[in-house]
């Protein structure tokens, strides 16, 4: 177990100040769960196109769904400090809202590892969001993503966490 102290608990940095790598080498195996969720606002004829499936560059939210699930495998790739994990399921879903017409996008991650899957879950849904931008920017670039977070991690020594915020 690593005897160093942290900046305010912050865990990145060593007693230097330095950012680093979490040591998890002590940690315990489980299963780990995160499920995060996020929002984007767009007009409703942009969601009519998305609901229809006829956007010009094709399925929006097969594609966005396909995206999402290839950034949770790439996280590690993008965040500085995460470590690479096997992934053993990553779910992702949409749901339209015809009244703000937005579409949410879902996300949950599974590893059975030394650490948690929060940041996988996040990177997942805010890339799915961006794909929905990319795909429909050409007929709405006033589309804003919002509410993105994390709703629940299960696993590891902390136990479960669930978000009390609705």
């Amino acid at each position: 177990m690593t005897t160093e102290t942290h900046h305010a608990g912050l865990t990145h940095f060593n007693q230097a100040g330095q950012a680093h790598m979490v040591d998890v080498a002590d940690k315990q195996d489980t299963h780990r769960i995160a499920i995060a969720t996020g929002l984007i606002r767009m007009r409703p004829e942009t969601l009519s196109i998305i609901r229809q499936g006829n956007a010009k560059k094709g399925d929006v939210l097969g594609i966005a769904r396909i995206a999402a699930i290839m950034a949770a495998k790439k996280t590690s790739d993008l965040i500085p400090l995460c470590h690479p994990l096997a992934l053993t399921r990553v779910d992702v879903n949409f749901n339209i809202t015809e009244e703000d017409a937005s579409v949410q996008c879902r996300a949950q991650v599974e590893t059975v590892g030394k650490t948690g899957v929060e940041m996988e879950a996040l990177t997942a849904v805010q890339v799915g969001l961006l794909t929905i931008y990319d795909m429909c920017k050409a007929v709405d670039r006033g589309m804003v993503m919002s509410d993105i977070r994390v709703l629940e991690k299960h696993g590891g020594k902390s136990g479960d966490w669930v978000s009390l915020i609705d």
